[in-house]
């Protein structure tokens, strides 16, 4: 039985020490493959460098959308960011996305920054990995103006409108330690409603701890927690979700290339 974090950071300070013992941990929970998510143009060069020196690793490169106003001020970035999506390593633009929830950067400039990463990402045909938070109105208006858009939406953790919204637009849906923890009926009742053939397992460590590793570095490893629970939760057996979400996985984000 096999599993595929598709969203981790293992390239993060807090892994440093130890990035060997963090991949054998994983390897030893049958977590066999990784993608290593970037979040801006430096930690997406992070994310290759640490893909580029383990097998099974993968990388994305993109930038959060906190970052919106930062990579616009800079009148290389866009040259930068595709030099880094054409690198062996890379599988999938992402994290992008939209985040109201503070708005470390403007609505506008996020807009922006989307809108540009969407078009370098179709330019190459890679898939996206969008992070959205507290912005659906503007999110699904900008994916419908970018027909066939490949990805899945990370760290899902809404209803089943926005659920049945990215299903009708053929996106995964990535689940992760959420689900362990949260009081949220309409998560969980959502969680129940994805398909098996659009779910996707990730741990988006080191944060988000699942049951019972709360207030701890989540790592890749949790997978097989996250999977139990979900197997549970949503009445599967854990060699079927494992089996299904490793092929969605392989599928999407075509990882036998490397």
């Amino acid at each position: 039985m096999q599993f595929v974090d598709t969203h981790c950071h293992p390239h993060f300070d807090v892994f440093l020490s130890s990035p060997e013992r963090v991949i054998d941990d994983a390897n030893e929970a049958g977590v066999t493959r990784l993608v290593a998510v970037g979040t801006t143009l430096d930690d997406s060069k992070r994310a290759i460098e640490f893909a580029a020196a383990h097998e099974h690793v993968w990388a994305s490169a993109g930038v959060h959308p906190h970052d919106a106003a930062d990579f616009l001020a800079g009148a290389s970035s866009k040259d930068e960011l595709k030099e880094l999506l054409n690198e062996s390593s890379i599988i999938a633009v992402g994290e992008i996305g939209l985040d109201y929830y503070k708005l470390h950067s403007p609505s506008e400039q996020q807009l922006s920054l989307l809108r540009l990463q969407l078009e370098l990402g179709k330019s190459l045909d890679l898939p996206f990995i969008f992070h959205v938070r507290d912005a659906w109105e503007d999110f699904w208006p900008i994916i419908d103006e970018y027909a066939g858009t490949r990805g899945v939406i990370h760290s899902f953790s809404s209803d089943e409108e926005q659920l049945d919204n990215a299903l009708s637009r053929g996106l995964f849906i990535g689940l992760n330690g959420i689900m362990t923890f949260t009081k949220d009926e309409t998560q969980l009742s959502a969680a129940k409603k994805v398909p098996l053939e659009k779910l996707l397992l990730e741990t988006d460590a080191p944060f988000l701890a699942p049951k019972p590793y709360r207030g701890t570095t989540c790592e890749p490893k949790h997978i097989r927690t996250i999977a139990e629970f979900l197997a549970q939760l949503r009445g599967e057996s854990l060699e079927d979700l494992a089996n299904s979400t490793t092929a969605n996985a392989m599928n999407l984000f075509k990882l036998e290339q490397k």
